[in-house]
């Protein structure tokens, strides 16, 4: 049978691709049912449907793409050629959500399913670890999907769906967002081993208006942090280099580049010296952050609650 075009259906190529969706998405596995049979009854058995609906579905899905997707022989049919081209694009997509679906219910499984969970790279060396250990405990078998990043951009990634949970300084305030405090971490002037200061164990962070300074670059918290500390103290860092991870600065700081204001590290490193800063007081708090309104998995939720019960013990002693 000659492949006819129908007249014009209810789509046009000028129609918004959500009205597309919404009208030809229902009709789909209607069309590919009866595609695989060749045989409406047959196809209506299998899938557990009326007869009647099946046939309507498929009729209009023939007129709202405008095309013949069947030749009619009897109760039989045959696809056109534009038919078997439309099933193959059918199959692969209907495939592709059958994926889909799959992947996010075993995300949500309460006992196997996945959290993102995004954090500071100053966290990753010992207290991420740490935390994670502790929680494994009682979930064994929960997957993380876990994100290093500073704090701005892990905000954005709660934004866009990337991210469940995550740990950040300083802890944000934003209407869209919810966070807790958890902890406070002590920062301390980090300077050269052979420094005119490294022979001190306190210090006023005002003693150190005249030296270089190492940070991490605009947008980092631990920036912001030390760019207010440094105002309180009455000055304004003199910027030698600035960089992206806390244990880069250590490194420049004992090649002599400089000072920079750090968190303890996880293990201590030679060549430098850390001082307590007694003014102004510093320190950072660290805090969970998750979207307002976004309905937790059964995995997400157990987390959350593991992070708030760590609350005034969430870094290493």
């Amino acid at each position: 049978m000659q492949h006819q075009q129908r007249s014009p259906g209810r789509l046009s190529p000028s129609s918004d691709t959500e009205d597309i969706v919404a009208l030809l998405v229902p009709r789909l596995v209607h069309f590919a049912g009866v595609a695989r049979t060749e045989h409406v009854t047959r196809a209506a058995q299998e899938m557990q449907v009326p007869q009647s609906t099946l046939s309507r579905s498929v009729v209009r899905l023939e007129q709202d793409l405008g095309v013949d997707l069947f030749a009619r022989h009897g109760r039989t049919l045959s696809l056109t050629p534009a038919g078997r081209t439309f099933l193959a694009s059918v199959e692969r997509a209907l495939a592709e959500i059958e994926r889909a679906a799959d992947e996010v219910r075993a995300d949500a499984d309460p006992a196997t399913g996945k959290v993102a969970f995004g954090f500071l790279h100053t966290m990753g060396a010992e207290t991420v670890p740490g935390l994670l250990h502790a929680f494994r405990a009682d979930h064994p078998r929960i997957r993380f999907s876990l994100v290093q990043n500073h704090g701005e951009a892990m905000l954005e990634g709660l934004r866009a769906g990337e991210l469940d949970l995550c740990l950040t300084s300083p802890v944000p305030d934003a209407p869209d967002l919810v966070a807790r405090r958890l902890d406070e971490q002590k920062l301390r002037l980090v300077v050269p081993a052979d420094h005119r200061l490294a022979g001190r164990r306190r210090i006023r962070l005002a003693e150190a208006a005249d030296e270089n300074f190492v940070t991490l670059e605009p947008g980092y918290g631990l920036r912001r942090i030390t760019d207010d500390l440094c105002a309180r103290a009455g000055f304004r860092p003199r910027v030698a280099f600035e960089g992206e991870e806390a244990e880069t600065l250590r490194g420049l700081v004992a090649a002599g580049l400089g000072v920079a204001l750090l968190p303890p590290p996880a293990v201590p490193r030679p060549g430098v010296v850390e001082l307590t800063v007694t003014s102004p007081r510093a320190a950072r708090e660290i805090g969970v952050a998750w979207l307002a309104g976004r309905p937790d998995t059964l995995p997400v939720s157990a987390f959350k609650r593991f992070l708030l019960s760590r609350r005034g013990h969430l870094l290493p002693g």
